[in-house]
């Protein structure tokens, strides 16, 4: 009778997550299938799934778009330089908060903590001024350093840190090593799979980042990839296969830092819930 109701529970939980991922996949998949229609077909009703005649001309037009090709290698080049650096920052501060002592320390760590409830639209306009003042629009840095230190990935690795066994930091300082050593030779290697969902979770930010971009670059050089397909909604609204293709591809890059970090990431997920 148990092993009866074992089974009916495996096969309900396997349907039910099958349904949930088709319906998380359902509008990536629309959106690249949507790429092969002619633009009069996109947004035809009644709504059909698979286009009546398949093409390619969207995807050829797109990538043969330079400008769509710059927004993307500018992109992702401030993705990547905006993970490592945000990693850095958070990284180092995290193990300052989890391990050294120093005065105000605690209220210094409440200012961090209240922080995570304050919306970023609430202090958007205060820093466009700031970067204004500073002469700091239409560069890379507008992008870059703004949000590199994350209060919640600051807090999520300082959790990992303080779980790491003290002994191990006390045989290290016996030993002779400084503090510095044993942040690079203990704590790094330990924590690499939480490093990759911090990473990785600061690459989708800066990726997914439209109003930010909007405000401060206005140079079409620097363009991030949301920017560059929004210009569909106004100076070629007409092209919307055009613009299904582009958010196909744009999706691209992503899915394959996820296939190859893949093993890790899910490492990261169950340390951080075993934690």
């Amino acid at each position: 009778m148990m092993k009866s109701l074992n089974g009916v529970q495996k096969t309900l939980m396997t349907l039910l997550t099958g349904l949930v991922t088709i319906m998380a996949l359902f509008p990536l998949l629309w959106v690249i299938i949507a790429g092969f229609k002619d633009k009069a077909e996109v947004l035809a009703t009644p709504f059909r799934f698979f286009p009546k005649k398949w093409m390619v001309q969207n995807y050829t037009d797109i990538l043969s778009d330079a400008t769509f090709i710059q927004s993307m290698l500018v992109t992702f080049g401030g993705a990547v330089l905006f993970a490592a650096l945000s990693l850095a920052v958070n990284a180092t501060a995290a193990y300052v908060f989890a391990r050294l002592e120093f005065r105000f320390k605690s209220m210094l760590w409440v200012y961090v903590i209240v922080t995570m409830f304050i919306p970023g639209m609430a202090i958007l306009l205060t820093s466009f001024i700031v970067v204004n003042e500073m002469g700091m629009l239409d560069t890379l840095a507008v992008l870059v350093l703004p949000g590199i230190a994350s209060a919640g990935h600051m807090f999520f690795i300082r959790q990992f840190y303080l779980n790491i066994p003290m002994a191990l930091e006390e045989a290290a300082l016996i030993d002779g090593a400084g503090r510095i050593k044993i942040f690079t030779h203990i704590f790094i290697p330990m924590s690499f799979p939480v490093f990759v969902i911090v990473g990785i979770g600061s690459y989708l930010a800066y990726w997914n980042s439209f109003v930010w971009p909007t405000m401060t670059i206005t140079n079409p050089e620097l363009f991030q990839i949301m920017q560059y397909l929004y210009t569909f909604r106004s100076e070629r609204a007409t092209e919307m296969g055009m613009l299904m293709a582009g958010s196909a591809l744009s999706c691209l890059p992503t899915i394959i830092l996820f296939l190859f970090f893949q093993k890790h990431i899910i490492s990261g997920i169950k340390i951080s819930g075993l934690k």
